[in-house]
């Protein structure tokens, strides 16, 4: 902050606030008032000091009563980490769960009511070595440590000292406000070929009030998770039998996915796409060609062996769509050439990384390639970005950044052209700086054969997630030796845009639903309508009219005539996150109208049925 603001500061108040599952220290007036166009800065446990040195020295804390509870506990490390702190602990056979926790809370507490001081020592290597003798664990992090005259630090409160740089609090009555949040394996220094270790986390702030804020954000992040509402609302699952990282779309879930596809394909049509369809596997050679196989083969499905060809699962479209142009003899009046697919890939994430629809081996790309004339690449990498940001608005997105993603210093990972690079590179910042977008600039981002675009977004519980991108290719025109022909007659070789709007339909449904808590748009949500009638015996045949001409009008409806009460119904109707919800009762049979409540709402408004639906295709149209 400026000198201006530091100086303000003083006078007011800097509260720690949870904004998206991310720490921030803002700016307060007495009165507790957010101050307008004042400062936020986001900060997180490792790089805020006090948060810091309050969550290393909670972590010894919990480490402490974690010995008093289990004697023969031995523990390995405890760092602070962006959310708070862990501690890997070896139990011997003991394994914990998070009913464990509550009593090592209580042991935490009651160390910090006998109030010891923390205090620093500095031994030497041997001294050291003598002390943590029967600790396998401590005796490697020593014999670790090169120069036998290193000086060593370690902390001790109480009856409890641990090796460690610090620094710490003072005294354990600092850690007063705490919470221990959950308790997982993890392997000793991360090899799976090492024992397994529990790893507790936890969480410390510098009053009671922070700790809440940061619990209840938690508890937020925990309902958005799209895994829990995909359950809930019978989207999608995953089964072992069928394979890890292999959701199974239900009818609710593929209705969303039916409704992106219509959606995407409409928009590309509008702009000049030709969509193709491709089959989701290849020769080992293709992937050879393309040079894919030697960037990327670790990150492929296992090579299947058939006569005398190798096949694999693909792990992307490009070299497939670079032989559908190279097909046909193309002028330079043909180009921009652009090719879109739905394409189904297949990439092979470590069984700990797959997480229900965010990260997957097999998903659905929103793929395109654009062969272009190398005039026309900044004109069509910024109608690429226009159509990002048209998409972005029909969805409300707004927290989102621009990156440049560049080549590394480690060249070996990319293409070796070192003038392909430069010429690429320069050419998208050009773009970008024209277009007057603010973005930043990021190296070993890029694709091996090239810079490209990402647009980052941030997901309602905190993650940074690339949503959209777009990639300047020189390589694969050459590689697969692409041309056209100039107005002389002559062989040009085309520069290739590859360019993905939603990224996968997979990870975008999946950040629609943290987004929106589950209550989808009007226009993507699988069931639009509920229709429930007050009294089956009076109101039902109206109610079955009143869904047959919805339904004849293209919208999804349900009529529940269940025999339940119309409160219940009611609250299945809200709890399913159905975005309308149609009373008929005696009034609306009498009057030809229907009543509705909207999700979300409490006011029930009468209106006709054609008023109704007439507001509905409105909605639809607008994706609202």
């Amino acid at each position: 902050p400026s000198e201006e603001i530091c100086t303000l500061a003083n006078k007011l108040e800097w509260k720690y606030e949870m904004i998206n599952g991310h720490l921030y220290k803002r700016l307060y007036n007495k009165f507790s008032c957010l101050l307008k166009g004042g400062v936020t800065i986001m900060v997180n446990f490792k790089e805020d000091e006090r948060l810091n040195k309050l969550n290393h020295s909670c972590a010894h804390l919990m480490a402490q009563a974690v010995k008093h509870l289990y004697s023969n506990a031995k523990f390995w490390v405890g760092p602070v980490v962006e959310s708070g702190f862990y501690y890997d602990i070896d139990l011997g056979d003991k394994t914990l769960t998070e009913e464990d926790l509550p009593a090592i809370e209580k042991e935490m507490k009651k160390i910090i009511k006998d109030g010891k001081r923390i205090v620093r020592h500095e031994i030497s290597k041997e001294e050291a070595l003598e002390m943590f003798k029967d600790d396998p664990y401590k005796i490697d992090l020593i014999s670790r440590m090169d120069d036998e005259s290193t000086t060593i630090s370690c902390y001790t409160q109480g009856d409890f000292t641990d090796l460690c740089r610090g620094p710490h609090m003072e005294t354990v009555k600092s850690c007063k406000y705490f919470k221990l949040l959950k308790v997982s394996g993890a392997y000793w220094k991360n090899d799976k070929n090492n024992k397994m270790l529990q790893r507790i986390y936890g969480v410390c702030f510098t009053n009671e009030e922070d700790l809440n804020n940061y619990l209840q954000e938690l508890e937020d992040a925990k309902n958005r998770d799209h895994r829990k509402i995909g359950k809930d609302l019978k989207i999608f699952m995953t089964n072992d039998l069928v394979g890890k990282g292999l959701p199974m779309y239900l009818p609710n879930g593929y209705i969303i996915f039916e409704e992106l596809e219509k959606y995407i394909k409409g928009k590309e049509r509008k702009i000049g796409y030709k969509h193709v369809l491709t089959p989701p596997l290849g020769n080992v050679e293709l992937y050879k060609t393309s040079g894919h196989w030697d960037h990327y083969k670790d990150d492929m499905f296992p090579v299947m062996h058939m006569d005398d060809e190798e096949y694999v699962l693909r792990p992307m479209n490009c070299p497939h769509h670079m032989l559908i142009y190279k097909n046909e003899i193309h002028s330079y009046r043909d180009l921009p050439i652009r090719i879109g697919e739905l394409g189904h890939d297949f990439r092979y994430e470590a069984s700990g990384a797959v997480c229900g629809l965010e990260r997957v081996r097999a998903m659905c790309q929103n793929d395109a390639h654009l062969f272009v004339r190398l005039d026309q690449v900044g004109e069509e990498f910024a109608k690429v970005v226009n159509l990002i940001l048209d998409v972005y608005k029909d969805f409300h997105f707004d927290n989102y950044t621009f990156r440049l993603s560049l080549r590394g210093k480690e060249k070996e990972k990319y293409f070796d052209d070192d003038e392909m690079w430069d010429k690429a590179e320069n050419m998208l910042r050009k773009v970008l700086t024209d277009l007057k977008l603010d973005f930043y600039e990021a190296e070993d981002e890029a694709a091996f054969y090239g810079p490209k675009l990402d647009v980052q977004i941030k997901s309602a519980i905190g993650h940074d997630v690339t949503l959209s991108t777009c990639q300047l290719d020189f390589l694969l025109p050459e590689r697969f030796d692409l041309s056209y022909i100039d107005e002389h007659g002559e062989k040009q070789r085309p520069v290739v845009l590859h360019r993905a709007i939603l990224g996968t339909f997979d990870r975008f449904t999946a950040f629609i639903l943290e987004e929106t808590k589950g209550a989808l748009p009007l226009w993507l949500s699988p069931t639009q309508i509920c229709v429930i009638p007050v009294n089956n015996s009076y109101h039902l045949e109206y109610a079955k009219e009143v869904e047959n001409l919805l339904k004849n009008k293209g919208i999804r409806v349900n009529l529940d005539d269940r025999e339940e009460k119309v409160g219940y119904r009611m609250r299945e109707s809200v709890i399913n996150k159905i975005p309308y919800t149609v009373i008929i009762g005696n009034k609306e049979q009498e009057s030809n109208t229907i009543s509705y409540r909207k999700h979300g709402s409490n006011e029930t408004i009468n209106v006709t049925i054609e008023e109704f639906i007439s507001k509905l295709t409105n909605e639809i149209k607008n994706y609202k």
